[in-house]
């Protein structure tokens, strides 16, 4: 089954998941060894470790491609793509959909704010017209290769005009052929329960970001109010910065690695995570040779 069907299946599941961010190919990897269906590349969290910046827009659409390539090429479970606001009008989000998918993504998200974008959780953010971001979803519904990629559409509009607006929106943009519904930054448990109310027969992403606007639920309460997807875009992200910082306390207060050990992983762990073994059987098959016996047949 190709990973686009993958996730299909996925959104037409009864029962709510999980979907944890990644930022490299390392952190996709793991998110699919401990079992979950399906890896979100997220744009915040490849702006913060491959730029070193905060998630104001300044990434490019090759950089977030060649990341998502990277995931694609070490993983067999889907990839949702935060492909921001297309990176400009719908003309630029026609190509970011060609790259994206070209890259591995079986589904990429695209928001109505203005470009250059905010996080969704930061102050300050402008959204585009409704019928400007209408016309950038049925851009991507007609460009895309694969009918069975997915288009999710974001609406910002919430934190600045209110959840009638909101509303609005998202059914603007599931008429337009959107697959999944995505409303950014609801401040209450009323907010969440009305948005899948009032956009029905379509699924709906919950965003869980921790310290954020929204309040954190679990993936059983998100399943009653009616949402098909949990995203945990950052969670991997800031538990890496969590655990860097304290192995780098550590290192710098004891100049010594002896008390390190238990805040890093073993070395064995490491090398069974990045396939070491399976790399020596691909030299024992492809590398190994006779050397005398080559000579011979020269």
């Amino acid at each position: 089954m190709t990973k686009n069907k993958q996730f299909k299946q996925l959104l037409e599941q009864p029962n709510t998941f999980l979907l944890p961010g990644a930022y490299d190919g390392m952190t996709a990897r793991m998110i699919e060894e401990f079992g979950f269906p399906a890896i979100y590349a997220t744009g915040a969290g490849i702006s913060n470790a491959q730029l070193g910046w905060a998630d104001v827009g300044l990434t490019a659409v090759t950089e977030i491609a060649d990341v998502v390539a990277r995931m694609s090429d070490v993983t067999n479970v889907p990839i949702v793509v935060d492909g921001d606001t297309g990176f400009g009008n719908a003309l630029n989000l026609m190509r970011t959909v060609k790259q994206l998918e070209r890259a591995g993504a079986s589904a990429i998200q695209f928001e109505d704010q203005v470009a250059p974008k905010k996080c969704g959780h930061f102050g300050g953010k402008q959204v585009i017209s409704k019928q400007e971001m209408v016309n950038k979803i049925k851009a991507a519904v007609d460009t895309r290769q694969a009918e069975d990629l997915s288009i999710i559409a974001r609406t910002d509009a919430l934190a600045i005009y209110g959840m009638e607006e909101a509303i609005d929106r998202a059914n603007a943009y599931k008429e337009a052929g959107a697959d999944v519904i995505f409303v950014e930054a609801p401040t209450t448990v009323e907010q969440l329960t009305q948005i899948t109310a009032q956009v029905p027969d379509i699924p709906h992403i919950i965003n869980m970001v921790e310290g954020g606007s929204t309040p954190l639920v679990s993936l059983e309460e998100a399943e009653k109010m009616g949402f098909q997807i949990m995203l945990c875009a950052n969670t991997v992200l800031r538990s890496a910065i969590k655990g860097i910082q304290q192995s780098l306390g550590i290192l710098q207060q004891d100049k010594s690695q002896e008390n390190i050990h238990e805040f890093i992983c073993t070395w064995e762990e490491r090398q069974e995570l990045f396939k070491l073994k399976q790399i020596k059987q691909w030299e024992k098959q492809y590398l190994e040779f006779d050397v005398l016996e080559e000579a011979r047949k020269r």
